[in-house]
Formats: C-alpha cells, sequence, structure tokens
C-alpha cells in the first residue's frame, strides 16, 4: 500500500529518508506522496521525489502557512509541471486555530484556486488535496463554484463526524484516514467512517504527526504506521483486509495515479 500523506520535508526527516523509506517497504508501504505546505516546500518535497522512485508530491499552500509570504505561485507550477508531482495542495482552510486570520486563509485559498483553474484550462489539471478542520461548511460552496470535478478532491486527515462524512460524500469527494480513526476516544470519527464507500476511502499518516494506535504519542509518526491505520480501519468496517487492501490500492491508483508496486 501507500502512504498517500506525509510530510518527508519537516525537520523530523532530515537526514533519514532513506531509512524511513526502507522501514515502509518492511511493513509493506511500498511508497508514499510528500505533502507539499508552502511555495517554497514544494521544491523540497520535488526534490525528494525525484530523489526516491518509491516517492511522489504535492505542489500548495496549506492554510495555516497562509500568513507565511510573499508566495512564490510560479514554484506551484513548477513542480506541478514534474511527472512526479501527483496533486496540488493541501490547500483549503481551518477554523481549529486563531492564527492564520480567516480573511488571510481565505485570501490565499481564492489566489490558490484562481491558478489552478487558469493551469487547468492550460492543461495541467491535478486532483487536490483538501484541509478542511472544522470548515465544511465553509469550504464546500467554494469547491462547488470551482472549474473542478469533485472527485477529483480528497478530504485529508478527516476528524469530523457523520455529518461532515455526509456533506463530504454528497459532494462528491474522496476521504483519507489517519491515525485518528484508531484513538479510543475517536468514536464520532468511526462512526463516519462506516458511512463511506469503500470506493471512496484512502490512508495516510500525516506524518510526523497522528501516529496511530498502539504507538499513540510516539514522535515522529512514520510512513510505515499507515499500514496500521489501514487495518484498524478495515476492522472498524468489519471488511476483510484482502477486500479492503485491494480497494485502497485500486483507489490510490485511480486518484492520483501511481501503483502500490
Amino acid at each position: 500500500m501507500i502512504d498517500t500523506h506525509c510530510h518527508l520535508t519537516f525537520p523530523d526527516f532530515a537526514g533519514r529518508v532513506p531509512q524511513v523509506l526502507e522501514r515502509a517497504k518492511a511493513n509493506g508501504v511500498t511508497g508514499c506522496i510528500t505533502i507539499s505546505t508552502t511555495t517554497r516546500d514544494c521544491l523540497q518535497a520535488l526534490a525528494i521525489a525525484e530523489s526516491y522512485p518509491s516517492v511522489w508530491c504535492s505542489s500548495g499552500v496549506h492554510p495555516l502557512y497562509s500568513d507565511q509570504g510573499p508566495h512564490e505561485w510560479g514554484n506551484l507550477k513548477k513542480v506541478g509541471q514534474s511527472s512526479r508531482c501527483v496533486a496540488w495542495g493541501e490547500l483549503g482552510l481551518d477554523n481549529h486555530y486563531d492564527k492564520p486570520a480567516r480573511e488571510m486563509q481565505r485570501q490565499v485559498l481564492d489566489e490558490q484556486l484562481a491558478y489552478l483553474a487558469r493551469w487547468k484550462a492550460e492543461g495541467l489539471d491535478k486532483p487536490i488535496v483538501l484541509h478542511c478542520r472544522e470548515a465544511f461548511e465553509d469550504l464546500i460552496p467554494i469547491l462547488k463554484r470551482s472549474p473542478f470535478d469533485p472527485a477529483r478532491f480528497v478530504f485529508h486527515c478527516f476528524t469530523g463526524g457523520r455529518a461532515e462524512m455526509a456533506m463530504l460524500l454528497d459532494f462528491g469527494a474522496m476521504v483519507s484516514l489517519t491515525g485518528v480513526a484508531t484513538y479510543r476516544n475517536a468514536q464520532d470519527v468511526r462512526d463516519a467512517i462506516r458511512l463511506a464507500p469503500l470506493d471512496r476511502i484512502m490512508i495516510e499518516t500525516d506524518a510526523p504527526f497522528l501516529s496511530p494506535d498502539p504507538h499513540r504519542g510516539v514522535r515522529p509518526c512514520e510512513p510505515w504506521m499507515s499500514s496500521v491505520t489501514a487495518q484498524s480501519v478495515a476492522a472498524t468496517r468489519n471488511e476483510s483486509w484482502m477486500e479492503f487492501h485491494a480497494q485502497i490500492n485500486a483507489n490510490t491508483r485511480r486518484f492520483y495515479g501511481i501503483d502500490a508496486q
């Protein structure tokens, strides 16, 4: 399987990427997507993806980094033109924290979506990774007004309940699950997970964050731990591991165009 969302550019992994990838492979995680958070670290993400055949990357500005301008939008396009870049993002809105101000987040989101729409019209079209924390009612209407197919969005690191899951499913997007799905105090998340059709689910770590039980509290979380989350989610849904495993790999291949080899 593939860890569809991690951050190998973060300091936790400095100088350790080869070892991290070897440990992942030993646990059946044969690839990962390192996700961009700024118009500067997208270049680092691409450099890692170009250095390791089992790594791909994304290109985008995270809402919690929206105040770290000036944003060099040309860098996003440069990275996006590489075959090693398989998605835009992560982008979106975060209402959990007071900063950056919501107005700043919205301004950067609008500007980013405008660039992506322009590049789509030019033929540079990629799926989009969404960061949406306590912001479903704000973000989904914005996405509905965009020129992008809802099926090309994935709500990463889902931490909502049944209502939020219903909203994203009704919209038509994919959902990606982290170690949060394994936490004893996250029953609302597990209840929501049971609502999602199997062909709309992907698995990630969001490493270095959110190590799954029984490794909760371990920092950094590493890509190999996506295998722990995947098996836990399969059990939550009362699905056989073989069926669940095969389908999440098919979903990853369909959405990102990459295989768990």
